[in-house]
């Protein structure tokens, strides 16, 4: 029986997510989600399961610990609620980091990823919490951070996520959903 292959390291998701770019960061690719997962399903069930724990101590480790934990299930789980299976713990680990100003230590264009778990939280609090962390970088962040809050806002959860995880949707959510309301 031959050993798995060694688990990529930090350095190797962070590479992989910075060549990559916005334009495949924010996109549906299904050749990118399938790379993507192929090269790091690994590395994200070993951080889901605690594993990683020694990533925690840099601004690069709790980066990549971010990117798999929160991003890389949108990519690899698309359609499913494993989607938001580790959704709690990128929130506290993205809550560790800013208050030890981690993010601060990220490249401009990469420290939106220490505030995305803010933005995926269905909770008031932690979408007020993504919009203040996003007014600073001066990007398209702020305005999805501001569209996030007001939908939790609103509705107190994600109308599109409902389909997914088995939750029943109000007539005002289903009015949002057909009006061309935000769609994940």
């Amino acid at each position: 029986m031959t050993a798995p292959p060694p688990l990529p390291g930090r350095s190797d998701v962070l590479a992989y997510w910075q060549q990559a770019g916005p334009a495949r960061w924010f996109s549906k690719n299904a050749a990118f989600d399938a790379d993507f997962r192929t090269r790091f399903e690994a590395a994200h069930t070993a951080a889901a399961q605690g594993e990683l724990t020694a990533w925690e101590d840099d601004a690069a480790g709790m980066l990549a610990l971010l990117i798999l934990l929160d991003q890389f299930p949108r990519n690899a789980y698309r359609e499913t609620s494993r989607m938001f299976a580790t959704d709690a713990a990128a929130l506290e680990l993205a809550r560790r980091a800013v208050t030890a100003g981690l993010d601060r230590q990220a490249a401009p264009e990469l420290r939106r990823f220490f505030y995305l778990p803010f933005m995926h939280a269905e909770n008031l609090a932690d979408q007020e919490r993504c919009v203040e962390l996003s007014r600073e970088l001066g990007d398209s962040t702020l305005e999805f951070a501001l569209e996030h809050r007001d939908i939790i806002a609103r509705f107190g959860r994600f109308p599109h996520r409902n389909a997914v995880l088995g939750r029943a949707s109000t007539d005002e959510e289903r009015r949002f959903l057909d009006e061309g309301g935000f769609a994940g």
